[in-house]
């Protein structure tokens, strides 16, 4: 995200010193927005602190929703030693990251992705902001499991972390955990909520907010960058 964020506000910036012009139209733009909410995020070393500082050991269980390249899952790891499960359902990343872990019986990598129901979706590769709800020619395809019926067929009792990055996927997704109750099986829910290419994205993740507060307590919140919400005692 930060490599992209950067580019962005190149961009952003350059439009600006260019031409006056276009001054309304990039500072209402999707970019320049998220290039806004990021900075504080930056500022407090974010990805190097609230996302891999957790009460974790070899014990513990971890998913990582949208693996990607395996970067969180490598920092979660080398940190913990701690089991974990990575979800990344285009093939090609998915592949590299089962070659990046090939060694290591702790990691398991499954080359499909966790949702609300099992289905097969038409997909947008667009490097970390990868999705099925992007804009552009949606010329692959990927598979979704029900993650009730994974949580079920695997007897997952618990979850001590769950990193969940499906760039739009999560609504669903928490929205599913939430009505069946099986939020209560993660004790810490860190997600990134993607609004500008989801309807009502704003109304969902606040209903989903007021929902998970009854059974977590949110420990950090940057709105639609990272927050974390953690099992009430």
């Amino acid at each position: 995200m930060r490599k992209l964020v950067i580019r962005v506000c190149n961009k952003v910036a350059h439009l600006l010193s260019v031409d006056s012009k276009v001054t309304a139209e990039a500072i209402l733009s999707p970019q320049y927005i998220q290039s806004k909410r990021v900075e504080q995020w930056f500022k407090d070393d974010g990805d190097n602190t609230h996302r891999l500082n957790y009460r974790l050991n070899s014990d513990s269980l971890v998913w990582d929703l949208g693996g990607y390249e395996g970067q969180w899952a490598s920092d979660i790891y080398a940190k913990y030693n701690c089991s974990m499960m990575i979800f990344e359902p285009f093939i090609p990343y998915a592949k590299n990251i089962q070659l990046r872990f090939e060694n290591n019986n702790r990691i398991n990598v499954f080359m499909f992705g966790l949702g609300a129901r099992t289905e097969t979706l038409a997909f947008s590769v667009l490097a970390n902001s990868s999705s099925v709800f992007a804009d552009g020619p949606k010329d692959e395809k990927i598979d979704i499991f029900s993650v009730e019926q994974f949580i079920a067929d695997k007897a997952i009792k618990q979850v001590d972390l769950v990193k969940i990055n499906i760039e739009g996927g999560e609504f669903e997704l928490l929205e599913s955990l939430l009505d069946t109750g099986l939020i209560s099986l993660f004790k810490n829910v860190q997600v990134q909520f993607h609004d500008f290419i989801v309807d009502n994205a704003k109304g969902r993740m606040v209903d989903i907010q007021k929902r998970l507060a009854l059974t977590h307590k949110l420990t950090y919140q940057y709105e639609f960058v990272w927050e974390n919400w953690e099992i009430l005692s």
